[in-house]
C-alpha cells in the first residue's frame, strides 16, 4: 500500500484530547507537528516504508513544561471511508519512560472548524 502522508492531519482515535498533527513528506523522509490539547508543541521525524509504515522519532513539551521524548512505528490501516486509521507502537525514554499502543486516526479539517485550528497551531509557521 503506498501513501502520501503530505498535508495529513491525525489524532487519537476517539476524538483525542484536542492534539492535532500534520504530517509532511518528501520522498520516503515524513515529518509532522502537533500541539493542542496538553501538547505545547511536538515534532515526530522519520522515514516511511513502501507499505506505509513509519518509523519515527519523538520530542514534545507538555503545557506543565514537562519534555518527553520517544519513538514510534506507526502501521496504517485504511478504513472503509478511504481515510487511514494507524496502529502505533511507542516507547518513552527517561524519567517518563514507559511502552504502548496507542491508534491515531486520520481526520478532515473543517474549515475553521477546531480540527483546523489546532493544525495551524501545530504547522512549523503556526505558533502553539
Amino acid at each position: 500500500m503506498t501513501i502520501d502522508y503530505e498535508g495529513r492531519l491525525f489524532q487519537r482515535a476517539g476524538g483525542g484530547d484536542g492534539t492535532v498533527a500534520r504530517y509532511r513528506q518528501d520522498g520516503d523522509l515524513v515529518w509532522a507537528h502537533f500541539g493542542g490539547g496538553k501538547v505545547r508543541r511536538g515534532t515526530v521525524t522519520g522515514t516511511c516504508e513502501p507499505d506505509g509504515t513509519l518509523r519515527l522519532g519523538y520530542v514534545m513539551v507538555l503545557v506543565t513544561g514537562e519534555v518527553i521524548s520517544g519513538h514510534t512505528v506507526n502501521v496504517p490501516e485504511r478504513r472503509a471511508d478511504g481515510r487511514l486509521l494507524l496502529r502505533e507502537e511507542w516507547e518513552r525514554f527517561g524519567e517518563h519512560a514507559g511502552a504502548g499502543v496507542s491508534y491515531l486516526e486520520e481526520v478532515a479539517a473543517p474549515a475553521g472548524g477546531s480540527a483546523d485550528e489546532a493544525a495551524k497551531r501545530a504547522d512549523v509557521t503556526g505558533a502553539v
